[in-house]
């Protein structure tokens, strides 16, 4: 069943690009940094585009579903929202600390719940004018082209994952022992900083593996349509299905490497 129109579609996507102009509009890191405020936690920040980028999406969303509700970074939630009709789940921006550094590797993601199952998710990243979206059972796009995960082994396989920066003392050890396990059975490991940029490439096949030991919702709600729509898995360390009314562990693949992924990455949680 087909929850958005192509139309509504259409009139989101337009939103998500127009608050990638915004975050453009940060033509460098000292613009950004006047308007950086520190939340708790280790390296946890928000600014002043964050904000914006939420307000104006909220604002959109709501003139294309006026009773939706929203799970998103930049606000207190209620877990129960992600489990009753529509809630949109938000990154304004994803990769905060990228975007603060000018690092050109940020996107925003916003992911749809149709009570508490995800049934649409999409991820811009401005910087390359890439839009990832994909609606259940309707397969994944990148820019209008269908997508697909690739077919590699882990032997074979490029594997991408975030270190948690925001619990550096409680999980700094577990992030880069696992890092560490899985870049001595595959042919290298990244970092990039994005969780949503990187499950995206997952999905079309430039990666091959993400993990990350705590991600919020907003960072993987839409992402997860897309990597499953694409052929992939988003699963949590113990191959169980992962959750959207608080955070997890995330482990993505290509779907071929899942079960020898999740038994290196449980030793790890």
């Amino acid at each position: 069943m087909r929850y958005l129109t192509q139309e509504q579609e259409n009139k989101l996507f337009d939103a998500m690009r127009r608050c990638g102009e915004i975050m453009l509009q940060a033509h460098n890191a000292a613009d950004v940094e006047d308007g950086v405020i520190e939340k708790p936690g280790s390296a946890n920040f928000v600014t002043a585009y964050d904000v914006k980028v939420q307000e104006t999406l909220m604002d959109e969303i709501v003139k294309i579903i006026p009773d939706a509700k929203f799970f998103a970074e930049e606000k207190d939630n209620c877990a129960e929202d992600a489990h009753n009709g529509f809630c949109f789940v938000i990154d304004p921006i994803d990769g905060t600390t990228n975007f603060i550094h000018d690092f050109r590797a940020s996107a925003i993601s916003v992911g749809m719940l149709k009570d508490g199952m995800p049934v649409f998710g999409a991820v811009y990243d401005p910087y390359k004018d890439e839009l990832f979206q994909a609606h259940s059972g309707e397969g994944a796009y990148c820019n209008g082209k269908k997508i697909a995960v690739s077919k590699n082994d882990l032997a074979h396989s490029l594997v991408c994952f975030g270190t948690s920066p925001y619990y550096k003392a409680e999980l700094a050890e577990e992030a880069f022992s696992l890092a560490k396990e899985l870049f001595m059975v595959s042919s290298d490991i990244r970092r990039g900083g994005s969780a949503a940029i990187d499950m995206c490439a997952v999905a079309c096949g430039r990666q091959d593996v993400f993990f990350e030991n705590r991600l919020s919702p907003w960072d993987y709600m839409a992402s997860y349509v897309i990597i499953t729509e694409a052929g992939g898995e988003m699963v949590n360390y113990d191959g169980q299905p992962v959750v959207f009314d608080r955070p997890d562990c995330v482990l993505c693949t290509n779907g071929i490497v899942t079960a020898e992924a999740v038994a290196i990455a449980k030793k790890h949680k």
